[in-house]
């Protein structure tokens, strides 16, 4: 049956729960299933904060590695979504201190070449975009890195405050605090360009 849509495995319409329960007692098959499941998410989570594909790739390796050694810790298997997130969002902040780079701001440029600004026909209007994303670039990059990272999950990983909190280790009022200092600053940054 070439072309035909891949049949579903009988466990992709099992519930997360069970799932998780069977995986963490060994179920390799059911670990799969949920691999199957979340994955796809789980990279583009990746792929969000690392700002690279191949980087997203070794994050979700690392992770699911991970998760497959320490889901006897879950504490709810119906919210094996979020734990594996969070794993993600862990393992992406330890993949960039490794890296040593912004590579966080490259998100910012891959999100607008996927949503990009309306463009103008006219070279002026196009001109005009650039130089927009370039500025909010140059100003995400002078923020400090903890507020940089709370505005990234929360702008483009889509984050609440709750899984920014677990992501970054901190508790929902630093996020919110360090959300509302960065938005300040990127605000009288960007002022100009309103």
């Amino acid at each position: 049956m070439t072309g035909s849509p891949r049949a579903p495995h009988q466990l992709d319409l099992v519930p997360d729960a069970l799932l998780a329960g069977r995986a963490a007692d060994g179920d390799t098959a059911a670990f799969e299933a949920l691999a199957r499941r979340h994955g796809p998410l789980m990279r583009a989570t990746a792929r969000r904060l690392t700002g690279s594909l191949v980087d997203a790739d070794d994050v979700l390796q690392e992770t699911l590695v991970q998760a497959w050694k320490q889901l006897d810790t879950l504490r709810d298997p119906a919210a094996v979504k979020g734990w594996l997130l969070r794993i993600v969002g862990t393992r992406s902040i330890d993949h960039l201190r490794r890296r040593r780079n912004h590579a966080d701001l490259e998100a910012v440029e891959n999100a607008a070449d996927h949503n990009p600004v309306p463009r103008s026909k006219d070279p002026e209007g196009q001109a005009l975009n650039t130089s927009r994303m370039d500025a909010l670039k140059a100003a995400l990059a002078g923020l400090p890195e903890e507020q940089r990272r709370c505005w990234v999950l929360k702008e483009f990983g889509d984050q609440s405050y709750e899984e920014i909190a677990l992501t970054l280790n901190i508790s929902p009022a630093s996020v919110r605090g360090r959300l509302a200092r960065a938005r300040i600053t990127l605000a009288r940054t960007m002022e100009e360009w309103r």
